[in-house]
């Protein structure tokens, strides 16, 4: 019987988290159970490529948000990787960056389907997909055939469908919601509405 050990099966959850909310933490558990995954990065964007600097929250805070939210899961560990990087935040860079400190790993990164339209725009995205599995989160009824439709089909190979349960919820609709002065409960950990009540976050 050999004594190898099988390498970790390492997931990247990346984006902007603003803020994380239930939406973000049900795929990466669904991505644990069904990839078998040893853990989960979540990684938020120091610069987002794609959102004007103004309108998104400062990165120190949507990291620490980050942490208050994935703190009582034993498998979510949130890192610093692109806070710490200068410069905008480019996913295949990252991935690079982490395959070099464990070439040995299997890495995969977690996306939301929708996101995966927009990829042909994505820097060096064939070099992406040999560096790791990308994962296309959907939810119940998602119709698959979007992908097929926007994605060429050299990288769809490298894509995998994940269904996770229809947690119906958006940074967008909590951001506007908690303008509005409506509740948010149920839509984010509680520890992370009660940041963002503290420090006056989309009011």
């Amino acid at each position: 019987m050999s004594g190898k050990r099988a390498p970790a099966r390492i997931g990247v959850m990346g984006g902007t988290f603003d803020p994380i909310h239930y939406g973000h933490l049900a795929a990466a558990q669904e991505a644990c159970v069904a990839l078998g995954l040893s853990r989960v990065l979540f990684v938020p964007a120091g610069e987002p490529v794609h959102k004007p600097p103004r309108q998104v929250t400062a990165a120190l805070q949507r990291w620490e948000m980050v942490l208050l939210a994935t703190a009582d899961h034993p498998l979510f560990f949130p890192s610093r990787v692109e806070l710490d990087r200068p410069g905008p935040s480019y996913t295949v860079d990252t991935i690079t960056l982490l395959r070099s400190q464990h070439p040995q790993a299997e890495w995969f990164f977690i996306t939301g389907a929708d996101a995966l339209l927009e990829i042909r725009t994505w820097k060096e995205p064939h070099r992406l997909a040999q560096l790791c599995t990308i994962v296309a989160v959907t939810r119940p009824g998602y119709d698959s055939r979007l992908l097929e439709q926007h994605v060429d089909p050299t990288l769809l190979e490298r894509i995998l469908t994940l269904k996770v349960p229809g947690v119906a919820v958006s940074a967008s609709e909590i951001r506007a919601r908690l303008h509005q002065g409506l509740p948010a409960r149920y839509l984010t950990p509680d520890v992370v509405l009660g940041y963002i009540s503290k420090h006056g976050l989309y009011r």
